[in-house]
């Protein structure tokens, strides 16, 4: 149920470490569908800025992401209520736990509900969103797990990405610091809701998906384009530009695994990276609003690729949803796009 995962290491002496991670991923909990187990974004390579003018600040978004996502888990646990689901005795740690007892492992392997108390909280659901009116599942599914299991991974993900992105965008002045790290929680947002229209043009019409990985990476998705917009205030770049692109690849490749979404990961992806041109922008190397000077705040090159990211995420989010909402299959017009999330082997097959 778990993928390799890359955690990189802050900036020392303007040199960087990378080790091996497992993921969290986006889990089915029906087993219906594709949409299973999905690796989410490892840490990125955190490259340097300054690393002598370096300045921690508090981290409040990520903790506060973390919690709900906690509570939002523990709050399933007791509507579900295992014990009194037809006076059944075979509950995970029902002794112990009472009514937040899991569901029995042949139902729910990860720790869990069921996958009727993950729909009715919100789970991805395909009948739901395009004919029930309820488009709110393509945000709520991201803030709900499977299981125990599932919620770990992906929030110790979640603490070592989120933390360090705030952190990097904690490197200015103090009175900008609160503004930098909203906008890393929007990109969380935003990143986990394109995840979430990919997802149901491909979703199995019977299946439902769950999990924060295409807001993880979408955080992934997100440092790169910052790199790239930012290019000129950074050293050693092409070695941090090099170790993403492998990052990302590594785990897009992964998604090809059965039971994954990896729709959900291209989604949040894309949306993150082009979140990161328009958000994560900042200043050109040698401007200073402390100095005057004739040189320009951000530079042709910066603006164009925001100009081009913004009117991308409105065409792309227009035809997304405009063809979720007529209840596009994806698959019918695209024959080759399961291959994206699945590829069978002699080893396994993929769901259709």
């Amino acid at each position: 149920m778990s993928n390799a995962d890359v955690e990189a290491g802050g900036p020392a002496g303007r040199e960087a470490t990378t080790g091996i991670k497992p993921p969290p991923g986006r889990y089915n909990p029906s087993g219906n569908g594709p949409n299973a187990v999905a690796p989410a974004p490892p840490p990125f390579y955190y490259y340097d800025q300054a690393a002598a003018q370096e300045r921690r600040h508090r981290t409040w978004v990520v903790p506060l992401v973390v919690i709900a996502n906690v509570a939002m888990f523990v709050v399933m646990m007791y509507y579900n209520n295992c014990p009194a689901n037809g006076g059944r005795r075979d509950c995970v740690g029902r002794s112990f736990l009472r009514r937040l007892s899991f569901q029995p492992l042949r139902e729910n392997p990860v720790l869990g509900p069921s996958a009727a108390t993950l729909r009715k909280y919100g789970a991805l659901d395909w009948y739901g969103v395009v004919h029930g009116n309820q488009a709110w599942r393509l945000e709520t599914s991201t803030w709900l797990h499977a299981g125990l299991i599932h919620l770990a991974a992906n929030m110790i993900s979640l603490l070592i990405i989120g933390i360090r992105l705030e952190q990097q965008f904690g490197f200015c002045k103090p009175e900008s610091v609160k503004s930098r790290k909203g906008k890393v929680g929007l990109v969380y947002l935003v990143s986990g809701f394109g995840g979430s229209v990919l997802s149901v043009l491909f979703i199995s019409r019977n299946g439902i998906t769950v999990g924060a990985s295409g807001a993880l990476f979408g955080l992934l998705g997100a440092m790169l384009s910052e790199l790239i917009t930012n290019w000129t205030i950074y050293s050693n770049r092409c070695a941090a530009m090099v170790n993403l692109i492998i990052i990302a690849a590594i785990n897009l490749a992964l998604g090809i695994l059965p039971r994954v979404d990896n729709f959900a990961h291209i989604g949040g992806f894309a949306t993150g990276f082009l979140l990161g041109f328009v958000l994560l922008i900042q200043p050109q190397f040698g401007w200073s609003e402390q100095v005057s000077s004739a040189k320009s705040k951000y530079n042709a090159f910066q603006i164009i690729l925001l100009t081009l990211s913004v009117a991308l995420l409105i065409a792309g989010f227009a035809a997304g949803l405009v063809s979720v909402f007529k209840g596009v299959d994806g698959n019918a017009h695209c024959s080759w796009c399961h291959y994206l999330t699945c590829v069978p082997t002699s080893s396994w097959k993929c769901d259709k």
